[in-house]
């Protein structure tokens, strides 16, 4: 059985490029001077308006006349009326501002400015007119009692729009601004320092705005004696709260600080930056104030309560959040696309928060779908395969909570004469589980221009940015489209080529390839205990969706029938296979299957005897044991120390010793081994007695007429591999001496040549060593076995 296929690379048309240049034109204008594409000049802005006065809201568009201008109100066409009128230069006029009193109508709401001229349609951004209102306090200052050079302080809030304006009266008499001891925050708020008697009084919040003015409360202030002058550690009162602001706004950082003597106040940021000194004031004895703020200012910002010529300090935090409305870093430009090709807008938006970015065609919300693709967070616009229906104004729209902004361009499609029709009568017929067979028939209209076609490939389920193309000759009118996937449905469709550009597209036609058994899937074992297998391999989801899944199979080799199968879904990764014989070998098949049938299957041999064996010599670990043994190393390493450091010096003193008696040895040896004075024949074998067998039990006679003992040179020069030196059994004469090997990378050159020369019947075989060249019958090497 076949066995499934990964999804082909993707490809592009071989015959694409050449068939379709690339026409950059610039945006049309109608020779009269103005731009073809329409533009706002002017658009509406954000207002608050009074109950029962008029309200202006202007829009200004620049274009091909005639240009038509209308306005929505929440998404929906205002009709002309005596109650609000569009005038000659586009702006939108509200005679009488009214306000919801209960179930009547209201201007309140989002509006925008429409235009439209015979190129296109752009929606202006969205301004927000809401109704002048001032609330009732929702807190108002209360009485307060402070001591001498103490500080004093008072604060109310209210909501209103605009935002109401602040100011304080004290014994109904506006306070005077000028006194340096009076701090007057924007957010309602009344610092008074150095306290003296004639502070005393009443104090009243006084707020004001364009719909009305409100007055608090009054709030006593008594001012005692002076304090007892002792000490007290510096205290923050207030600290700053946190703030949510937009950009060019003016941030009111409060930090209010006591203490004997008075504590010195100061600012830093959490982050380590500087706080800067452009547009930043300190106002009072420690309000921070930053006027016209950016994203930059965003941040945590640290009061500090320092006593003077210490470092005692208290310290409290607040956090100041900048946003910035969308403004577009990229702007998208107007373009010009022949007839079946594909346009491309950009637009690329920055804001604080980041800015959520919308596609308009004509003023109407375009979404992703058919040949319509968005990417990039929707930054990308392409339009794929483009026709007469896709010429229009595309808007790119930015918005954020801070605000919203709009960009406009212009697709012209470019549909040149006597292009073909659409390829006819297109059908795909699989072939196999990876081909489809694809035809069709000519246009009915302008083919003699034709130089080719090209065949637009995807998968039914995925989105068309996904597809791919084959470029196919103007004399074929059948493709078999191969390296497809198993029982997967694709959509195809054909368009024709000139060289004025593409025909449009063939209605598309869908096709599934057949389906087959799937492969065998790839298995691995893991071994969780003395008794248990946990076998792994890959899920395949795709199985579920083929009424598939996985079998397996088990039984010891010794056995002739299986287990199972055990019916596993194709989501599953893994299985153990427990109380099994530790002695035993098992034999694993593991197969996935679906609706065509079983795949082939993957057969594994596996053991519990190692894991088993491993744990016997492994008993689990004694921790208590251990830990004695901690307690002990440090004794144990230093005993370490001592005996490394004698058996180096043993190992020493044995090789120098050792050496001697090795030179000397070898000069023994050479000298028996020298080559007697007459005939070749005439030497005595016995002579080679220390490589071979002799005639006598005893070794050979050397110079000084002593004969070399056998047991006194294995002694020495022990064999090469021996470990314990146990007693030897009497050599066999013909298996060459232990010493061998040793002796034989000792000896000198001229005794290395005797041996060369004698002949290979005078000489067991011998092995030789690795430094030495393997030459002649004496280099032959031993046989194996005993």
């Amino acid at each position: 059985m076949a066995a499934s296929r990964a999804a082909p690379p993707r490809r592009r048309p071989r015959l694409l490029l050449p068939l379709l240049p690339l026409l950059l034109l610039p945006a049309p204008s109608d020779g009269l001077g103005h731009s073809a594409e329409l533009a706002f000049a002017v658009e509406p802005s954000d207002d608050v308006a009074v109950p029962g006065q008029p309200v202006m809201l202007g829009c200004k568009v620049e274009g091909t006349p005639p240009v038509r201008i209308t306005w929505r109100k929440n998404g929906v066409e205002l009709a002309d009326s005596t109650h609000s009128t569009v005038l000659a230069n586009g702006s939108l006029m509200i005679r009488h501002f009214l306000l919801d009193g209960g179930g009547g109508p209201s201007d309140e709401g989002d509006y925008e400015c429409v235009a439209q001229n015979r190129f296109g349609l752009v929606v202006s951004r969205k301004a927000r007119i809401q109704a002048a209102t001032m609330s009732d306090f929702h807190v108002h200052p209360q009485a307060t009692v402070g001591e001498e050079g103490g500080v004093a302080r008072f604060q109310c809030q209210i909501h209103g729009l605009p935002k109401p304006l602040i100011t304080w009266e004290k014994n109904r008499v506006p306070i005077d601004t000028d006194n340096e001891r009076y701090t007057l925050l924007p957010k309602g708020v009344l610092q008074i320092t150095g306290l003296r008697a004639e502070d005393s009084g009443v104090f009243h919040c006084v707020a004001s705005n364009i719909a009305s003015v409100r007055v608090s409360h009054g709030a006593r202030l008594t001012v005692t004696g002076s304090g007892s002058g002792a000490y007290k550690e510096p205290t923050i009162l207030v600290g700053p709260e946190n703030l949510t602001l937009t950009v060019h706004q003016t941030a009111v950082l409060e930090c209010v600080a006591t203490g004997n003597p008075r504590p010195i106040v100061s600012w830093s940021r959490l982050d380590g930056r500087p706080i800067g000194v452009e547009g930043i004031q300190v106002l009072g004895t420690g309000n921070l104030i930053i006027s016209d703020v950016t994203v930059q200012h965003s941040g945590v910002y640290v009061c500090a309560a320092n006593r003077p010529g210490t470092r005692v300090r208290r310290t409290a935090q607040g956090r100041l959040v900048v946003q910035a409305p969308a403004e577009f870093v990229q702007h998208p430009q107007s373009i010009s696309r022949p007839v079946g090709t594909t346009a491309m807008f950009t637009c690329q938006a920055q804001g604080e928060p980041p800015p959520h970015v919308t596609w308009l065609k004509n003023g109407q919300v375009l979404g992703p779908g058919g040949h319509v693709r968005l990417k990039n967070n929707n930054s990308t616009l392409t339009i794929s395969g483009i026709g007469p229906e896709d010429e229009a104004i595309y808007q790119c729209v930015a918005e954020n909570s801070a605000g919203s902004s709009q960009a406009s361009a212009r697709l012209t499609v470019l549909w040149a004469e006597g292009l073909p029709g659409p390829p006819l009568n297109v059908q795909a017929v699989p072939v196999s589980s990876t081909e489809v067979r694809v035809s069709w028939t000519e246009p009915l209209v302008n083919t003699r221009e034709i130089i080719g076609y090209v065949l637009h490939i995807r998968k039914a389920a995925d989105p068309p940015e996904l597809e791919y193309q084959e470029a196919v000759s103007k004399s074929t009118f059948q493709h078999l489209v191969s390296d497809l996937e198993p029982s997967t449905a694709y959509s195809f469709y054909i368009k024709a080529y000139t060289p004025q550009g593409a025909s449009s597209a063939s209605a598309p036609t869908l096709a599934s390839t057949l389906g087959e058994a799937p492969a065998p899937p790839p298995l691995s074992a893991r071994v969780l205990g003395s008794s248990t297998l946990q076998l792994l391999w890959e899920p395949w989801p795709r199985l579920a969706q083929h009424e598939g899944g996985f079998k397996l199979f088990y039984r010891p080799a010794s056995k002739a029938a299986f287990t199972g199968p055990i019916l596993l879904p194709g989501t599953v990764s893994s299985y153990n296979l427990s109380q099994l014989d530790p002695t035993a070998v098992y034999e694993v098949k593991l197969l996935a299957y679906n609706q065509h049938g079983d795949g082939n299957a993957t057969v594994r041999f596996m053991s519990l005897r190692g894991a088993a064996e491993r744990t016997a010599l492994s008993p689990p670990c004694d921790c208590r044991k251990e830990e004695a043994t901690n307690q002990t190393s440090t004794t144990g390493i230093v005993i370490g120390i001592h005996i490394g450091v004698t058996c180096i010096i043993f190992c020493v003193l044995f090789l120098l010793f050792g050496q001697r008696g090795r030179v000397l040895l070898c000069k023994d040896v050479e000298n028996q081994l020298s080559p007697p004075q007459g005939p070749r024949s005439q030497r005595d074998p016995g002579i080679l007695a220390p490589n071979g067998a002799g005639r006598a039990e005893r070794g050979p006679l050397g110079q000084d007429g002593k004969r070399v003992d056998m047991k006194e040179l294995e002694q020495l020069f022990p064999r090469a591999g021996a470990v314990q030196p146990h007693p030897r059994p009497t050599q066999d004469p013909e298996a060459p001496a232990l010493c061998e090997v040793t002796q034989l990378s000792m000896l000198p050159l001229r005794g290395l040549s005797l041996l060369e020369e004698m002949p290979s019947e005078a000489l067991p075989p011998q092995d030789v060593g690795p430094g030495l060249p393997s030459e002649g019958p004496a280099a032959q090497p031993a046989p194996s076995g005993p």
